[in-house]
């Protein structure tokens, strides 16, 4: 299978200013647009207010640990060896100066195995009792041609962006891209995924897995300003503190990213049962107020089990979604420990 070489841009690092919304006047809704830093290539997004000050989360790379130079004798200064370095296979990578390129790989293969178990056949899938298939690292949702999308049909939108950043899509993917998943059940997928097709677009799915945890990321990223900015007023104090307090925490930026990619935004104040959804915006408002590092860390965990068992009460029994809560209890716990 031909390599492909990813190039991925990363604005690092990256200033979200988040605070109350304040009422309609011109300079609030000039204060509302997404501004450029000139100095730098970081964007920071504006949601200023007379009333209170912005709230900033910074998201900062990682530092290089140091290095302490040996310390030579005078002989051995006088007297330096030629150093003869070994050449290294080339490796596709994507390729980017402002990049954290080790944080995106880590977030790629945590991604692929809380979604995949680290199986390469099941990035082409369909769990059972769901009318749609789940496609690559982040179980991208894939319906078949006129078929209500009740969760958004995710995956195409995937496709056009591993086409853009250079990748070949199989013919009969291109075709599908636009008439929908090629399989009406999951029978179907199931007795497909021994084919030589399924098998050869699985492995290109996973030779591509770290530029569709970019495309992951840049969704997350994007949703951050929007955290706030739909926060009931009484609680955007909160959610500001919290998103700051799990953002500046070591490994933060995969728990926020990872959340998003598994339960959404929750930006719906209509959507999930009883009018009670389940995303990283009802994560942050369970949450209570965090400061960054462990703290932090372990009470997002604690608040997304809680979120999480609160939408298994409000389900109808008769989907049984209960069974899903060690699973899910298992994923949560990974954002303690961060990578």
């Amino acid at each position: 299978m031909k390599s492909h070489s990813l190039s991925v841009s990363m604005a690092l690092p990256l200033v979200v200013s988040v605070s109350v919304l304040s009422g309609c006047s011109q300079q609030s809704a000039r204060q509302g647009t997404i501004q450029p830093n000139p100095a730098s290539s970081t964007k920071t997004y504006y949601v200023e207010t007379q009333k209170q000050p912005a709230k900033q989360v910074v998201f900062k790379p990682q530092a290089k640990p140091k290095t302490i130079p040996h310390r030579q004798t005078a002989s051995q200064q006088q007297v330096r060896r030629p150093v003869v370095h070994a050449p290294r296979a080339a490796t596709p990578r994507p390729q980017s100066p402002n990049a954290n390129i080790s944080e995106l790989y880590g977030i790629g293969d945590k991604i692929f195995k809380n979604e995949t178990g680290g199986r390469i056949d099941q990035l082409t899938h369909w769990n059972l009792r769901e009318d749609f298939a789940s496609m690559g690292i982040g179980h991208f949702t894939w319906y078949p041609a006129n078929r209500k999308q009740r969760y958004g049909n995710t995956f195409p939108g995937l496709l056009d962006y591993l086409k853009q950043n250079g990748v070949q899509l199989p013919a009969w993917v291109q075709r599908a891209r636009f008439e929908g998943a090629p399989w009406r059940t999951r029978e179907q997928l199931m007795q497909a995924k021994n084919t030589p097709q399924v098998k050869q677009f699985s492995q290109l799915l996973y030779d591509t897995r770290h530029l569709q945890a970019k495309y992951i990321m840049d969704r997350a990223m994007r949703a951050m300003p929007k955290l706030v900015k739909t926060t009931p007023p009484h609680l955007r104090g909160l959610v500001a503190n919290n998103l700051n307090a799990v953002a500046n925490s070591h490994g933060g930026r995969y728990v926020l990213v990872d959340y998003t990619n598994f339960k959404g935004e929750g930006l719906s104040r209509h959507g999930g049962y009883k009018g009670q959804n389940w995303g990283l915006l009802q994560v942050l408002e369970e949450m209570r107020p965090s400061q960054p590092g462990p703290q932090a860390l372990n009470e997002f965990a604690d608040a997304s089990m809680r979120v999480l068992e609160r939408r298994v009460r409000n389900s109808d029994p008769k989907r049984n979604e209960r069974k899903w809560l060690p699973g899910w209890r298992n994923r949560t716990n990974t954002y303690r420990n961060p990578i």
